[in-house]
């Protein structure tokens, strides 16, 4: 017999497990990672040494691929792809601290992949430590910048006009990869996994902590901010980045917890 509208529509909101949601997050840091560093192979072999076409081409990859991504893996995980936006929703109870260890290393071990990808791509060796300098205060300053705004628009978005979030992030960080003097990071798993390539993307291992503090510092910041600029309902959960369904076990039963 077959199956009416209503019953698919059930079956389609229907709680995502850890395991589910873990997938997601590293599958969608992966492919955001080869198109971050694909992109940007292929921007500086076609620009003829013009390296404002390369961050040109670098930057529209990024930004639609972090739109498609967010729009197709969202309502399975939430579409974090970045550990500091983890530990940003963590804080605000949008996800319990236990499940934290678990998307980070997903996000990660994703980003690292995604990286091996994009080097094989080109015919580069799977992993090759970058040599690329992005050091200093004005650096690391700049991904501060960089790691706040995102987080300002997340929080900004998610609280008002979450259907808009997939869209507002991608705009951001494609403004960002040319208002920041760092080309706008914001994201320690991508920083981490983006020193294993020594491609147009990359940077030194030994800038990479520097990079990593700014971000984490600049996420703390707008999200206690933004807990007073607009706050929640006193029970309410925010949505980040867009709303999912999650299943958690308590007392060894399942709880279905909506994001909506």
């Amino acid at each position: 017999m077959a199956r009416n509208a209503a019953e698919l529509r059930v079956e389609a909101l229907q709680p995502e497990s850890l395991a589910r949601r873990a997938m997601a997050e590293g599958l969608g840091t992966a492919l955001l990672l080869a198109a971050v560093v694909g992109s940007g192979i292929m921007g500086e072999r076609l620009c003829g040494g013009n390296v404002a076409i390369a961050l040109l081409a670098n930057t529209i990859s990024t930004g639609a691929a972090l739109a498609t991504l967010i729009l197709t893996f969202g309502p399975i995980s939430g579409a974090h792809f970045n550990p500091a936006v983890t530990l940003a929703d963590a804080w605000k109870r949008g996800i319990t601290w236990r499940e934290v260890p678990v998307y980070v290393t997903s996000q990660t071990v994703g980003a690292f992949a995604g990286v091996a990808v994009a080097n094989l791509m080109f015919g580069k060796p799977v992993f090759f430590v970058s040599q690329h300098a992005r050091s200093g205060v004005a650096q690391a300053f700049s991904e501060f910048v960089a790691t706040f705004g995102l987080l300002a628009v997340i929080w900004g978005c998610s609280r008002r006009r979450s259907e808009a979030v997939p869209f507002a992030v991608a705009a951001y960080i494609t403004s960002a990869y040319w208002f920041t003097g760092s080309t706008s990071f914001a994201n320690p798993a991508v920083t981490l996994a983006r020193m294993a390539s020594d491609t147009f993307a990359g940077i030194r291992p030994g800038d990479v902590p520097g990079f990593i503090v700014a971000q984490l510092a600049g996420c703390g910041l707008a999200t206690a901010l933004f807990g007073w600029l607009a706050p929640l309902a006193p029970n309410a959960r925010p949505q980040v980045i867009v709303p999912y369904e999650a299943k958690t076990q308590v007392g060894g039963g399942d709880i279905h917890g909506s994001r909506e």
